[in-house]
């Protein structure tokens, strides 16, 4: 029978993003890739990802700190500290930090194995390219996909 893994405080896998901090608690390895999840901190005026949406995986926010910007293909919609926004696939979502505070949020999403695009993301970003830049050819990767904005030139 499997035993319960904790992931204490302190520990836990952390990756930058520019100024955004990840916190890997569950990359799949202990759930047999059904669930992944991390904690987000970021900085006040931060942007987000580009408007995407993902065909294999769903995702939850819970914020718990500051706030949080949802923009999505029927609006925007402002979170705070104790709001839970769920995202299933094919949902056209962005998140972003335009408040001045810093914010924080726990993700999950299934299956786990997005935990990887946010790696390689990362990875690819110390080679000095920007996030929106590089995003694009690894979203594929993982079924993720931007939309284009009516009016607005692609970025």
């Amino acid at each position: 029978m499997p035993d319960i893994t904790l992931v204490e405080s302190e520990k836990g896998e952390v990756i930058k993003m520019g100024p955004v901090t990840i916190r890997i608690l569950e990359d799949g390895r202990n759930t047999d890739n059904r669930i992944g999840s991390m904690s987000l901190t970021i900085p006040g005026k931060t942007p987000g990802p580009i408007l995407h949406w993902h065909r294999m995986h769903d995702e939850t926010f819970l914020v718990t700190k500051g706030r949080i910007r949802f923009t999505t293909d029927k609006g925007i919609v402002d979170t705070k500290a104790g709001d839970y926004v769920i995202v299933p696939t094919k949902a056209i979502h962005t998140f972003s930090n335009p408040f001045d505070e810093e914010a924080e949020f726990f993700n999950t999403f299934t299956p786990a194995y997005y935990v990887d695009y946010l790696r390689m993301l990362a990875e690819a970003m110390k080679g000095g390219e920007s996030m929106q830049e590089k995003q694009r050819s690894i979203m594929a990767q993982f079924a993720t996909f931007e939309v284009e904005v009516p009016g607005e030139a692609p970025k």
